[in-house]
């Protein structure tokens, strides 16, 4: 079941390329996470009291990318106003040109520390760096403006994110006619299950997404499990179509600010080609980096489809094969590191031309 993800040779002799890197890189993180159990007293995936001391240890920024979410984006700011987490995170806003009241909503909401908007849409790749440009905590949360977070996720975080993790979290997609605006829908729980790396029914007799695999038979997958919480997925390996870069899905992650800014963010020209892949990206450069990939399987969240959901998914499917060949000509390039200073500056090139709604 599981595979190495081959690759046509990588142009040039003698480079070291980002696909080489992740052959060389393990993700065995078992005795991290039982060292961290051994010291807070819960389980890994167990939901965190919010009297955790270990929760103050790190600072937390939360990351949100936001284009036209006018019709969920209160339930998301309200559902971080409900964290029970006891210390302060800030949350930054960047609004994509929204031609809704996206912008407004997120200004007026008492959560947010920072809200930015752009003069002209640019991609989420591009709000997602502006706002990891002015996020002064230590871990960085991004997190989907359709994103909906049970009270504990904050602290589940925090008590657990280092400099040399990735922490994965997963999501509960739910249908509009059945969250109306999201309002009220923590009463249920999000389902872990219902997050296609966990639970995944991939079609038959045509090519898959990402790796272009052809299933001539039904598979009841298991991503999650069947790769051991994704250590098996180390040294570039897969799942059929799936691969270690592939689980770390900027919906719902968390990550070491300064280790993105070393390797330079996330790609903008992903946002320039359409949808898809700059979270993929940013996950095999922090992977070549040596952070681990875990996942945290109390950390589920509700996603809020739009009312036109259908339609946009197929606008986003059409981009696919343009952001997948960016994907693949980036992995035959070098590894990026030491891209601190570069990245600042171009981001603070872009900072002069957004409006400030909300001052940071």
């Amino acid at each position: 079941m599981v595979g190495r993800v081959d690759l046509p040779p990588p142009v040039g002799v003698g480079v070291t390329t980002l696909h080489e890197e992740l052959l060389r890189r393990n993700n065995f993180h078992t005795s991290s996470t039982r060292s961290r159990e051994a010291i807070s007293g819960i389980g890994w995936h167990e939901p965190t009291p919010s009297e955790l001391s270990l929760a103050a240890v790190r600072t937390l920024s939360v990351v949100v990318p936001a284009y036209n979410v006018s019709y969920c984006l209160p339930a998301v700011l309200d559902a971080l106003e409900g964290q029970h987490h006891r210390l302060g995170f800030e949350v930054i806003v960047v609004d994509d040109a929204s031609t809704d009241t996206t912008a407004a909503i997120a200004a007026r909401h008492p959560v947010v520390t920072t809200v930015l908007r752009l003069p002209e849409r640019a991609g989420g790749a591009t709000a997602r760096n502006l706002g990891t440009a002015l996020a002064r905590g230590q871990t960085v949360l991004y997190l989907d403006a359709d994103m909906v977070l049970p009270p504990h996720v904050i602290t589940d975080i925090t008590a657990r994110a280092t400099d040399t993790t990735v922490l994965v979290g997963f999501r509960h997609n739910l249908p509009y006619d059945l969250h109306q605006g999201g309002r009220g829908v923590l009463a249920e729980h999000p389902q872990l299950g219902a997050d296609h790396r966990v639970v995944w029914r991939p079609p038959v007799g045509r090519p898959l997404l990402y790796t272009g695999v052809t299933l001539t038979e039904r598979l009841d997958g298991r991503p999650l499990d069947h790769t051991h919480d994704f250590v098996d997925l180390g040294y570039g390996q897969r799942y059929v179509d799936w691969d270690l870069p592939r689980m770390v899905v900027t919906c719902l992650v968390a990550v070491p600010r300064a280790a993105v800014l070393n390797v330079g963010g996330f790609d903008p020209e992903f946002g320039r080609i359409g949808w898809g892949m700059e979270d993929t990206y940013l996950g095999a450069c922090l992977i070549a980096s040596g952070l681990l990939v875990i996942p945290l399987r109390q950390v589920v969240g509700f996603h809020l489809d739009p009312p036109d959901a259908e339609q946009q998914w197929q606008r986003k499917l059409a981009t696919w094969p343009g952001t997948l060949a960016r994907y693949w000509d980036l992995m035959r390039r070098p590894a990026p590191t030491g891209r601190t200073h570069s990245f600042i500056a171009e981001v603070s090139e872009l900072l002069r031309t957004c409006e400030v709604l909300r001052p940071h």
